[in-house]
């Protein structure tokens, strides 16, 4: 039980490789309750993780599964522009370049910072969090409508928040100067900078404990293990190739339906995403870089493979993705990117649904998909101040073997996330939430029904406010499988205070509101799984009962006609006879 190479035991090796999972989750937690923004503290847009020296990923807190791989890309392009030569002890980069470095789009703002050890580079501590602000041409900082990414913010191309410890004041005072409600932004760095040095004081506390010897040994051990469990799941996978195609509605400029399409091939030595032949890159936002592909793909991977292993680049050794340069898959500058979230999602979509039917007990039919964020700002109708609301929507899940979707849940990419909280929502902005409830619309039939999406509703409190909301799915609807129907749409509508109603919509910049006027924001219903008729005769009725199913749909879809007063079975079709 002893290793040559670290000079210690199995067990210690194990300890410090669960030390480094902890020290991520504490960068984690040190940055929720350290923020400003609801979006970080409330929502948990963001993530924190520690690399290695060549930017291997070791560990990651996550709130937003869509960051999984973006860190050590982050990280690798840290290396990249400075190399080791070019950093120093107490330096910290700052990042949000969409097209390269692990970036997404502007809001997302990455913080890498050099550990070093004895005088030696022995990682990084690093983080990526999504700021209520950073500037552009709308509130927010992302809409539906940009077509360049110099409407969508602040640019930081890798360049030193810190140097040698020392805070660069000029480009505090440039980001204070152009984001629109600073106090958020800039409090939220700190809280950043404050991850940053957690991870580096626990992982050099790791090395005085251990040694720094022992310690290199166990991360060595960490990524090497982490191999060896996905090839060891990828030999369980059916192998060969596997195809799927879909659309996205449009680029909110125009263009659309968007063609997207996917093969992938499983042999027993790797997992390979080929996008290849989806649409180029297209003029307004929902472009996404490749760095955001690969971490919408590394999700699926992981519930493909093994949903409970601890994230670590070696993980992700079997992985290959590719896809055309300048597609909506790979965009390059100067592409607005402000709405990636939509096309990152459909491209976890894509091999979700390729892979659902020859991997049942690992996933389920199609779900919402959209992040359906919305963005809402104004002036506070008790404190005359402006607000803005920043926050994703919950919605229902696919279906699966043996079980029926979720309801009210986040999208794939958005993982450990939340709403804000309707208490947070009516003390700090200027609305009332007028409902929050679950949209049982009947869709997503099956032998397992599709999980339910949600409706919330804002009233505006005031005059004057602005609305941007982005919700994909709206033409094209979550799929059912395996004789399963398909969900409901996204959509969203407002209902104007003299009576008039103006949508439902998909996607809107800046929708005027004034006080009284109600945005109700629906979310998908999840698509089924297997023919409705073979639901069980009680699960039918409770679906009634409980206000999932009507009356009509019962008798309709699932062929069961219910007493409409004691909903007693008074008659079944005869293709439930068999």
């Amino acid at each position: 039980m002893f290793d040559m190479k670290t000079n210690a035991d199995r067990f210690t090796v194990e300890i410090v490789k669960d030390s480094l999972v902890a020290i991520g989750e504490e960068m984690f937690h040190t940055l929720s309750r350290t923020s400003m923004s609801p979006i970080i503290y409330e929502v948990r847009d963001f993530a924190c993780g520690l690399t290695d020296a060549k930017g291997q990923i070791l560990t990651q807190g996550n709130g937003l599964t869509a960051f999984i791989g973006m860190l050590s890309y982050m990280v690798k392009g840290v290396l990249e522009k400075f190399g080791e030569e070019g950093l120093r002890p107490g330096d910290i980069i700052i990042v949000n370049d969409p097209y390269g470095g692990g970036g997404s789009h502007l809001s997302d703002v990455g913080l890498v910072m050099p550990i070093y050890y004895d005088g030696e580079l022995i990682g990084f501590s690093c983080n990526k969090a999504h700021w209520t602000e950073v500037g552009g041409k709308d509130p927010g900082s992302w809409t539906t409508d940009s077509t360049e990414i110099f409407q969508e913010g602040l640019q930081f191309p890798c360049v030193k928040l810190f140097n040698e410890g020392r805070v660069n004041e000029a480009l505090v005072d440039m980001i204070r100067s152009n984001v629109r409600f600073p106090d958020l932004s800039i409090g939220d760095m700190w809280s950043q900078v404050a991850a940053l040095r957690t991870g580096e004081k626990r992982f050099c506390e790791l090395c005085d404990k251990y040694g720094k010897q022992v310690v290199m040994g166990s991360i060595e051990h960490l990524l090497k293990h982490g191999e060896q469990l996905s090839r060891k799941a990828i030999n369980k996978l059916p192998k060969g190739t596997f195809e799927a195609h879909g659309f996205i509605d449009n680029d909110g400029m125009g263009t659309g339906p968007i063609h997207v399409q996917v093969k992938v091939t499983i042999t027993d030595e790797e997992f390979i995403c080929d996008f290849r032949g989806s649409h180029p890159q297209v003029k307004g936002p929902i472009n996404c870089s490749y760095t955001t592909l690969v971490s919408a793909v590394r999700t699926v991977f992981l519930a493909v493979t093994n949903p409970s292993q601890d994230v670590n680049d070696g993980v992700f050794s079997p992985l290959k993705v590719i896809t055309d340069k300048r597609s909506i898959f790979s965009a390059e500058r100067p592409a607005a990117v402000s709405t990636y979230f939509e096309t990152q999602m459909f491209g976890a979509d894509l091999v979700w649904k390729a892979l659902a039917p020859v991997v049942p007990h690992r996933l389920t039919a199609g779900n919402l998909v959209s992040a359906c964020c919305v963005i809402l700002s104004g002036t506070h109708h008790d404190t005359n101040e402006p607000f803005l609301i920043v926050e994703p929507s919950a919605g229902g899940w696919g279906a699966g073997e043996g079980l029926d979707g979720m309801p009210g849940q986040f999208c794939i990419g958005d993982g450990e996330t939340y709403n804000v909280p309707v208490e947070i929502a009516e003390t700090r902005y200027g609305v009332m939430v007028e409902e929050y409830s679950l949209r049982a619309d009947g869709a997503g039939a099956g032998e397992f029904r599709g999980g339910s999406g949600v409706v919330r509703a804002y009233r505006a409190m005031s005059d004057g406010q602005m609305l941007t909301a982005s919700f994909e799915r709206h033409n094209f609807l979550p799929w059912g499988y395996n004789g399963g129907m398909d969900g409901s749409r996204n959509e969203f509508i407002i209902e104007k205070a003299n009576g008039e109603v103006a949508g439902p919509f998909g996607k809107y910049a800046r929708f005027p509101l004034n006080k009284g006027d109600v945005v109700r924001l629906i979310t998908a219903t999840g698509g089924g799984y297997g023919d409705p008729l073979d639901r069980p005769l009680d699960k039918v009725v409770q679906d009634v009962i409980n206000g999932y199913i009507s009356l009509k749909q019962a008798a309709e879809i699932y062929g069961v006609i219910l007493d409409p007063v004691t909903f007693d079975v008074k008659e079944t079709v005869p293709q439930r006879q068999k």
